[in-house]
């Protein structure tokens, strides 16, 4: 944490230092899928945006509970998290990464991703 004086106030910020996060195009994906590619997919959203389609392949835990299933993650796979942006799956890969877990970021998430979905 440190002090930074601004304009006669005296304000406490905490400095973050957060983890670079290895990054996959919805391409990428699409492509090593149809290649046949084992892939390690985590789908972060909610139910309901599941339940419009995912990627088959993709595992379906929510952000939420991604703390208390910690121990279905093997520090040895890399696992790409999906979300509908990539906003929320980033922060997930955040997350994993300060736990020691190889992680990837599907940026453009479900609305970019034109591949199957069930």
């Amino acid at each position: 944490m440190f002090k930074e004086e601004t304009e006669g106030f005296i304000v406490y910020k905490e400095e973050l230092h957060m983890t670079e996060v290895k990054t996959i195009t919805t391409e990428e994906v699409q492509e090593r899928l149809e290649n046949g590619e084992t892939l390690f997919l985590v789908d972060v959203r909610e139910d309901e945006e599941v339940a419009a389609g995912k990627i088959p392949e993709a595992v379906h835990i929510k952000m939420g509970d991604i703390p208390n299933k910690a121990d279905f993650f093997e520090k040895e796979n890399e696992y790409i998290f999906i979300c509908r942006s990539g906003m929320r799956s980033e922060n997930v890969c955040h997350y994993l990464n300060e736990q020691g877990f190889k992680t990837v970021n599907m940026v453009g998430g479900m609305l970019q991703y034109e591949g199957e979905t069930k």
